[in-house]
Order: C-alpha cells, then structure tokens, then sequence
C-alpha cells in the first residue's frame, strides 16, 4: 500500500480527524474507533512502515523505542499505567491486522483476561 492511501498515514497528516492523545516527531497516538477495552489506543509511527517487509527489523532502533516510549507516555495520560495495560502488534491477516502500516494497540482500563483463548 502507497502512503498516499494509507488510512494510518491520512491520519498522521491530519486528513482524517483523530483523537490524539500523544504526539512526537517519531509518532502519533490516537484512540481506536473501534475499542476493545476501555482504553484503546493506536501508536503509529509516522513514517509508513510495511510490516511484513520493513516491521521493526527494517525501521531500525529508533522506532521501535519511540513506540514504546509512546506507549509509557499515553498510558500515563490515560491513567492506566499504574494498573496495567497490554500492547499488541498485529502482523499479517491471520493475527487480525487490518492496516497495513507497523503499529501497536495498547488496550487496557480494566482486566483483560487471558491474551489468546484456545483455538479448538
């Protein structure tokens, strides 16, 4: 997918209304139109990242550390850090990735339970 039609990438650019609750020069986050839990939330580089080709293997060091330290920072502004919070990075159609640009769900604000229920 080109950047250009990147729904992730509209939003960065500010094409497509978001609800940000943290922004860097690296990353963005913003709430999840479709939430799981209380607290859904979308850290997304800025920079459009193919995760089956260039993922956190080809971005380097520095996104991944900036995800993660955007991570911290939302679930501190969402009051959701001392109790606990889960990240999530969805790679390919069969773990549920709908969009193609690298991110990370953060979800939390209540108890989650288990991460992955048994397949039968």
């Amino acid at each position: 997918m080109q950047p250009e039609e990147c729904i992730f990438c509209k939003i960065v650019r500010g094409e497509i209304p978001s609800t940000k609750i943290y922004e860097d020069e690296k990353v963005v986050v913003f709430k999840d139109i479709n939430p799981q839990s209380p607290v859904h939330l979308l850290i997304v580089p800025k920079e459009h990242l193919e995760p089956y080709t260039e993922g956190f293997v080809g971005a380097g060091k520095e996104i991944p550390g900036a995800l993660f330290h955007a991570a911290e920072e939302a679930a501190k502004l969402q009051r959701i850090s001392a109790s606990g919070f889960r990240l999530i990075v969805n790679v390919g159609p069969d773990a549920g990735q709908e969009v193609s640009h690298l991110h990370m769900h953060l979800l939390g604000g209540a108890p989650l339970g288990r991460l992955v229920s048994k397949g039968s």
